[in-house]
């Protein structure tokens, strides 16, 4: 297979896809009061329509806390597929980017689910269109496929296993202890972490995150320098120079649980920068630092934050609910098809209950001291 080139500037017909239509569509900030009556609007419709609101860490601060306060949930891609999956709510709304509202759609397929912007993608997702995918996949019929979370809905089809950040070790080193060899997709950064953590047989998509694939190796040594008492907390979406520098290599719930738990007050986090919300309210007395990216100076793409995921806004929940914008379906039989992988996932974990491991601290083995 040639390699799969992208620049995130691939976009549909209405550039929907592109950073610079995303970045467009950020809304500008808002007042005090324009928070507050938006936020009491949203909540009443989420009520009026029995409906439940679930938040990634990556999206804006102000629906984190219209989540926790209206019942949802704030979470990380692997809880937030529970979570909508065993709410007695009939209405999910969804504040992410597209591939969590198609999971929660898989799951829950009698649910209504809505997202605040139809629009908001990923990446990872753009960088593997599911017929190229498929065609590597029939180029090597040997291996079980193992797919990100961060994949369209007709990639995880194609897939027998579906992994998040916080259980893949578990199950990659599952799979190799039953002498399996793996085709996986799509993040090239967390494949490799994964490949020298378990030794697994893995061959690797060429994707990243333009999040994480933008923090640098040599700022981090500087930043580090200058703070040398932080903890150095790295997503594994991250390149292998900043994980090799990490204190602690983890999921965003587990990222979180290091702030948290840990003795330590001040904290060098390399990962998307709408986690800091969330970090800064349980753990308030601690200093968080943004690991460096080529910086706003810069060509910089993300800036450490997702420019899909800042799509999402308050303003989208209420439109979403009060005129039906961004209702997600899938159709089948690819809906059934990607249900297998991800269920096999949630029933690994359930079964499994240290498949989700805890940050690691110190040594990472196959890197060094870290």
């Amino acid at each position: 297979m040639s390699q799969v080139l992208f620049d995130y500037t691939r976009q549909d017909a209405s550039g929907a896809s592109c950073v610079a239509h995303a970045w467009a569509k950020v809304p500008e900030p808002l007042t005090p009061a324009q928070r507050e009556e938006r936020k009491a609007r949203a909540a009443a419709l989420l009520k009026q329509h029995d409906a439940v609101l679930v938040a990634h860490y990556y999206v804006d601060g102000d629906l984190q806390d219209l989540a926790l306060e209206t019942g949802g949930c704030v979470a990380d891609s692997l809880e937030m597929a529970r979570f909508g999956r065993d709410h007695h709510s009939k209405t999910l709304v969804v504040a992410g980017v597209r591939f969590m509202g198609e999971s929660a759609k898989i799951l829950s397929p009698d649910k209504r689910v809505l997202m605040p912007d139809l629009d908001a993608t990923c990446s990872l997702d753009l960088g593997c269109p599911p017929d190229d995918f498929a065609r590597f996949c029939d180029a090597h019929p040997d291996r079980k496929v193992v797919v990100y979370a961060n994949t369209s809905a007709a990639v995880k089809a194609r897939a027998d296993w579906m992994v998040t950040s916080s259980c893949a070790l578990a199950i990659v080193e599952h799979l190799k202890s039953q002498g399996e060899k793996i085709l996986w997709a799509p993040d090239r950064h967390l494949g490799h972490y994964i490949q020298e953590q378990t030794g697994a047989d893995m061959l690797m998509w060429k994707g990243e995150c333009i999040v994480h694939d933008e923090f640098k190796g040599i700022e981090l040594e500087l930043m580090r320098k200058e703070h040398p008492d932080a903890l150095v907390l790295v997503h594994p979406e991250s390149p292998r120079s900043v994980v090799a520098q990490a204190d602690v290599v983890g999921s965003t719930s587990q990222l979180l649980k290091a702030v948290i738990d840990g003795p330590e007050q001040t904290f060098i986090v390399a990962t998307d920068n709408g986690i800091l919300h969330r970090m800064r309210q349980l753990a308030p007395t601690k200093t968080l630092l943004e690991a460096p990216t080529a910086g706003n100076s810069a060509t910089c793409k993300s800036c450490a934050h997702c420019p899909w995921m800042a799509m999402n806004a308050l303003q989208g929940v209420i439109n979403c609910l009060e005129q039906g914008y961004g209702e997600i379906n899938v159709a089948e039989p690819v809906r059934t098809q990607a249900a297998g992988c991800i269920e096999r996932m949630l029933d690994f974990v359930a079964k499994n209950p240290g498949a989700l491991a805890q940050p690691q601290r110190g040594f990472v083995k196959n890197i060094g001291a870290a």
